[in-house]
């Protein structure tokens, strides 16, 4: 079979097509595309559209696509059930769900990074999530410092780390990190805790410093500007509708993205959309 979703994989567009080949379809091809053409190319091709909105293989609630492959398909292996949560919680930017999505979410950003050729990407991807199966499958008792000697010099290790890096006094180097994590994942959802966590850094003190090297903005009013400047160049340089607009600057629905649009510029994005047409 055919299977089709839109182009630059993160975590779902990886996963997915990894759980078709390994368990459904080991001769599945896998296609990416511009997001607008989806729908049009899968009547083309005869293929099956996932992870895009209004199609059966997509989001529910509050699982994700990876999560309807496991149930539509009633897959029973508890190693997939176990990668289904760190899949979720990656996709969702809910890390606190398993302790590895966050380990998952830094190396598929990594692959993105790494390779602009979605099929290179999956390619790659494959590998990783062929591990992270042998893992689910047979090592999730195993630690990589088995003894106490061990434990115990990592802990003297770690703690004169945290005293040199204390004793520095100079300019965080976390800003110019954290802007490009935003500017990249602008269209998921974000979560300053979660961020924090990636930045080794207390959510409480970047919350109280962000402001500082953010224009005087808080972290959710950046985001807000960010998500509508982005939309406005959609509206100006592609023929999307407002609600794929809507759902590729990160909004949870229109009437949300209407809402925080008139906020910003003083229009409704409908107005605003039809004015470029009009000179």
């Amino acid at each position: 079979m055919k299977w089709i979703t839109r182009e630059r994989p993160k975590i779902d567009r990886i996963a997915c097509p990894w759980l078709i080949k390994r368990f459904i379809d080991k001769d599945a091809e896998i296609i990416y595309v511009p997001f607008g053409e989806v729908a049009k190319k899968a009547r083309q091709l005869g293929a099956v559209p996932f992870d895009i909105p209004d199609v059966e293989y997509t989001h529910y609630k509050d699982e994700c696509t990876f999560d309807y492959f496991i149930k539509k398909h009633k897959l029973k292996d508890p190693a997939l059930h176990t990668i289904a949560v760190i899949v979720r919680g990656a996709d969702t930017d809910r890390h606190e769900l398993a302790e590895q999505s966050s380990g998952l979410w830094a190396i598929s950003a990594g692959l993105g990074y790494n390779y602009k050729d979605d099929q290179q990407q999956l390619e790659k991807g494959m590998i990783i999530y062929d591990a992270l199966y042998s893992w689910a499958k047979h090592l999730q008792k195993e630690k990589h410092t088995q003894q106490p000697v061990e434990h115990l010099l990592l802990n003297v290790f770690n703690n004169f780390l945290q005293s040199k890096t204390g004793s520095k006094k100079k300019i965080p180097a976390w800003a110019q990190e954290l802007k490009e994590l935003i500017q990249d994942h602008i269209d998921t959802s974000l979560s300053l805790k979660e961020l924090s966590k990636g930045l080794e850094i207390s959510p409480s003190y970047l919350s109280r410093e962000f402001s500082k090297y953010f224009g005087d903005l808080s972290f959710g009013e950046y985001i807000r500007k960010l998500r509508i400047e982005r939309a406005l160049e959609l509206m100006q340089s592609s023929s999307y509708s407002l609600t794929e607009i809507a759902y590729l600057t990160g909004f949870s629905d229109q009437s949300h993205f209407n809402r925080i649009f008139k906020q910003h510029t003083g229009k409704n994005p409908s107005a605003f959309k039809k004015k470029p047409s009009k000179r």
